[in-house]
């Protein structure tokens, strides 16, 4: 079992088709991309061994999907980083992961090559006559790998510490990629998949369904996400689908852009909480073309899953309360919510989230302890507090950190967060802890207004109205943005830093 088949069947099957695109210029077809990648494959090959780490150091580019598919072709491990860290962060992820080789673009290869990574042979520019020289080797055919081989290491935030790598098997990303074909979308051969998130993350994961299937791979020009430019490739691409953060989804909601967007087929959204408000605003705009998932790097993009047709199904008696949901378990997929000895609880209480199946993690890196904690009688723990219906839809309340206990109350910060959206001056909210030698906790909101800031005490009116008094913020800070991290999702990490600064 070997990814790197995706690609090689496609090359069969689709050979004339376009498989890479920057913009709107096809810049490789199916039958090329499969020949540069076994070329690529073998100059790798020439230099490593099997399941030596290659980094990625690199913003969105075709380049992207060659090195990915040539890592998996030549038997080695893909090292996907966020482009955005600091090297500091880059150094230590690449010295934890082991990497022999790393690859940066051009924008960030000084930065790569300045790193002092013990055991690392360079830093390789794309686009360099280093890489150039790695396609001159001969073809080689896919290298032999076992189900259980690892094919990626995806490094978590680090949002509670150090970052740790999810050893992600052959097993794993195959099972990801039926499982996308079971309950996300069909991909038929042309339809395109547009990498405006990062495609160390999210959107590279989506690459896989889409090489399986024959789609077109777009990487805008800017390598990013510009809500202008995202609008300018839904005009020129057809059947397109995007991966998105709900804060992505939100500014493409309020980009002011008048026309119709005839090339949009699907925005998979996920990565942190997508509030019922933002969820019927895009729905207004775009249309039935919303799929919510749920995972984590441990389960990336695979817990649980919304599709379009429940998004669509406003006759539903429960459609507000399915739409703050993340939906139903993937095909294949088991999801408990479970007490503190792992025991299943009844329909609606709230516990920890479990999940098990084939698209589970092996484990983290060189992590034993971190392994055995996560990994416990035959289930990931991920640390989410949440609560499932009698019909099996998981509604999330929030990290188990991040749950606030005042008074001896839990208080689940979404919560209070749905509640404050509903001020039409309330553009982002996010609710934190703060200790307080009293109650143990406090609540505090930190708000960023849509134009002029909100009333206090219309807030305070607001959240009587719907919540426990209990659960109403103590304090309502207004800040210009929300710290966030490269995939959207806020660093309440940090939120709780700035009031212990404050005192």
């Amino acid at each position: 079992m070997n990814i790197a088949l995706l690609l090689a069947r496609s090359a069969r099957l689709h050979a004339e088709r376009p498989a890479l695109a920057v913009g709107t210029r096809t810049v490789a077809t199916y039958a090329e991309l499969g020949a540069r990648v076994a070329r690529l494959a073998a100059g790798l090959a020439a230099r490593l061994r099997p399941n030596d780490r290659v980094g990625l150091v690199m913003k969105n580019c075709p380049a992207y999907v060659e090195l990915m598919f040539a890592c998996w072709h030549a038997g080695l491990v893909a090292v996907p980083i966020n482009a955005k860290l600091h090297p500091r962060e880059l150094e230590y992820i690449l010295g934890h992961a082991g990497a022999r080789l790393c690859f940066a673009t051009p924008d960030l290869h000084a930065a790569v090559a300045g790193l002092e990574v013990p055991g690392m042979e360079g830093a390789i520019e794309i686009d360099s006559a280093g890489w150039q020289q790695l396609f001159a080797a001969e073809p080689m055919q896919p290298a032999a790998r076992a189900a259980e081989d690892p094919a990626w290491l995806f490094y978590t935030s680090g949002t509670t510490g150090r970052p740790k790598g999810v050893t992600l098997t052959q097993r794993n990303l195959m099972a990801a990629v039926l499982n996308y074909f079971a309950d996300v979308d069909a991909i038929a051969p042309g339809d395109a998949i547009v990498h405006a998130a990062p495609m160390s993350h999210g959107s590279g994961f989506y690459m896989l369904p889409h090489v399986a299937q024959g789609g077109l791979n777009v990487t805008p020009e800017s390598g990013g996400f510009e809500p202008a430019e995202v609008f300018e490739l839904l005009r020129a691409h057809r059947g397109v689908t995007m991966f998105a953060a709900p804060t992505m989804v939100k500014r493409l909601v309020e980009h002011r852009d008048p026309a119709d967007t005839p090339g949009l087929k699907t925005i998979v959204y996920g990565g942190g909480p997508m509030y019922v408000a933002d969820c019927k605003a895009a729905l207004a705009r775009f249309g039935n073309v919303l799929v919510q998932i749920y995972g984590q790097g441990e389960s990336p993009m695979t817990i649980t899953c919304l599709p379009r047709a429940m998004h669509a199904d406003t006759a539903h008696p429960r459609h507000e309360a399915r739409l703050a949901s993340v939906g139903p378990a993937f095909t294949g997929v088991e999801v408990r919510v479970a007490d503190a000895d792992d025991n299943p609880l009844p329909p609606d209480a709230i516990g920890e989230v479990l999940v098990r199946g084939d698209t589970v993690m092996a484990g983290y890196w060189n992590n034993p302890a971190a392994s055995a904690e996560t990994l416990r009688n035959g289930w990931l723990h991920t640390g989410d507090v949440g609560s499932m219906d009698a019909d099996g839809f998981l509604t999330l309340k929030d990290r188990s950190k991040d749950v606030i206990i005042s008074g001896g109350s839990n208080i689940y910060p979404r919560e209070v967060e749905e509640v404050l959206l509903r001020h039409p001056a309330v553009s982002e909210v996010s609710v934190v802890g703060q200790a307080d030698a009293e109650w143990g906790e406090i609540v505090i909101a930190f708000v960023v207004p849509r134009g002029a800031a909100p009333d206090t005490a219309e807030l305070d009116a607001l959240c009587l109205g719907h919540i426990a008094r209990f659960k109403r913020p103590k304090r309502y800070v207004m800040v210009e943005a929300l710290p966030k991290n490269n995939t959207g999702k806020v660093l309440k990490t940090a939120l709780r830093e700035l009031l212990a600064a404050r005192g």
